[in-house]
């Protein structure tokens, strides 16, 4: 296992870490055909994503759970490393890690296959106990959720951050998985932890509610989970909020030209969560988030180098 921060972190997020292969061709992909395109070979994994999101955005971050002992797991290691998120990761000699090819249309739009890895092999007794329990906040995906292992590492690790006093939030992360798994048995498995903060996006929602609209879908998770604040990303019509503190509010998109969606749910969950655990202020969180998420989707892959343009963005949302 690698070694965590001398100093627990306060937002901690448990779950995926993998290598990401970005391809955006240039003309339709045609069976037995060639095209150009572009390429990118990047460290990824919604968890591992919010994390460095939220460590962009000025908040100490850790990130826990499991690559393989190999060149890939390396390099997203190094990549997280970078952004000063500390690691507390276990090493897979059997697993390798993770690998998601992301193919992503002329619009942005993208379309995911995930290489189950070693993020999906993560076990209990394989959990960096001092690392949880001394977080603030813990952020898992539904990644960790859809199969087990890693499910009761997951919940054990939300166990272990309630008991500790953490707040807890979730993003579904797949609406197809969601799907797979069974409506049903998925929300039995949500049911069974007290999160503090749902993430879902348009389709999640939709899923996880069997409603028609986001509107009808928000009110059905608030009704299903009253204590929590749910954030509902809608992608180019902004995100709407609803919490036992906080008033049913839409909080517009930005203007941004969509260039590639990969991550920017993630980055809109990671500067939200950086932004509430500050101050608690959800709408305030969510106008922050949505300048991050614009400038993401404006630009390709999940953690573009940030610049002097997000700079500004972050000065003008706290002016």
């Amino acid at each position: 296992m690698s070694s965590p921060s001398s100093s627990a972190a306060p937002l901690v997020a448990l779950g995926d870490l993998a290598w990401d292969v970005l391809a955006k061709p240039d003309t339709m992909l045609l069976p037995g055909g060639d095209t150009t395109g572009r390429l990118e070979l990047l460290g990824g994994g919604s968890a591992a994503n919010l994390a460095v999101w939220a460590r962009r955005t000025g908040h100490p971050a850790a990130f826990v759970g499991k690559v393989g002992r190999d060149r890939f797991g390396e390099l997203a290691t190094a990549e997280l490393q970078a952004e000063d998120v500390h690691t507390a990761l276990v090493l897979s000699d059997e697993h390798p890690t993770g690998v998601i090819l992301a193919l992503i249309d002329r619009r942005g739009q993208r379309a995911m296959l995930t290489g189950q890895g070693a993020d999906w092999e993560l076990r209990p007794e394989e959990l960096p106990g001092e690392v949880i329990a001394g977080a603030r906040h813990l952020h898992l995906t539904a990644w960790s959720l859809f199969r087990d292992p890693p499910r009761a590492a997951a919940l054990e690790a939300a166990a272990i951050a309630q008991r500790s006093g953490a707040t807890l939030s979730l993003d579904p992360g797949s609406f197809q998985m969601i799907q797979q798994l069974g409506r049903e048995t998925f929300l039995a498995v949500v049911d069974g932890v007290p999160f503090d903060v749902l993430f879902p996006n348009k389709d999640e929602a939709l899923a996880m509610s069997g409603e028609a609209t986001p509107e009808g879908a928000l009110a059905w998770l608030r009704a299903r989970y009253p204590d929590a604040l749910v954030a509902l990303k809608l992608d180019e019509d902004g995100a709407l909020l609803s919490g036992p503190e906080t008033p049913h509010t839409h909080v517009p998109a930005t203007p941004d030209q969509l260039v590639d969606a990969t991550g920017a749910g993630d980055a809109f969950g990671g500067a939200f969560l950086a932004e509430w655990l500050a101050h608690g202020d959800a709408v305030r969180a969510a106008r922050r988030a949505v300048q991050v998420g614009g400038w993401v989707v404006s630009r390709f892959g999940a953690r573009p180098p940030a610049d002097a343009a997000l700079r500004q963005r972050l000065t003008a949302v706290e002016a």
